[in-house]
């Protein structure tokens, strides 16, 4: 039962780092298209924001393979 929802939450947690960084790169997208002068400062900001979203995901796989192996 447990090695079930560890894979479910790992699932889970890959889909939702997909879905948040294709978000976060089409709003980086059309932010750039509207003000093309701030384009570096919106780069910088979407890679930060990213990488935040990525180690979230990354934590969440960690804790579902701990649940699973331990």
């Amino acid at each position: 039962m447990g090695a079930g929802l560890a894979a479910i939450g790992a699932g889970l947690a890959v889909m939702g780092a997909g879905i948040g960084i294709g978000q976060i790169g089409g709003k980086a997208m059309e932010g750039i298209s509207r003000q093309p002068s701030a384009t570096g400062d919106i780069r910088t900001n979407m890679i930060i924001a990213a990488a935040l979203v990525e180690g979230a995901a990354l934590f969440a796989i960690v804790v579902a393979l701990l649940v699973l192996f331990v």
